[in-house]
């Protein structure tokens, strides 16, 4: 009795995991679909209003759209600034 527990308990860790797995991947679907549209806009003229002081790429600019909550969005900026010369 002891072998057919242990195959039967392996199978269902396996469709746990699975599921674990298939939980993840929907999440970062979602996450990645509740970008709005205008963010692109956003990070250009951020990029340009940043160039106007210090010469940088559009690489050394990242903006972010986190949901925390239902209530709580935060916008991350992250500039990667030229060493001084």
């Amino acid at each position: 009795m002891a072998i057919l527990d242990f195959f039967l308990s392996s199978k269902k860790s396996t469709a746990n995991l699975a599921k674990e797995r298939l939980q993840i991947i929907v999440a970062e679907r979602r996450r990645g679909d509740i970008q709005p549209d205008y963010l692109p806009q956003l990070k250009k003229e951020l990029l340009d209003v940043v160039c106007k002081y210090v010469k940088i790429s559009p690489d050394m600019l990242t903006v972010e759209l986190e949901q925390k909550g239902d209530d709580i969005t935060v916008l991350e900026m992250n500039i990667t600034l030229p060493e001084a010369e």
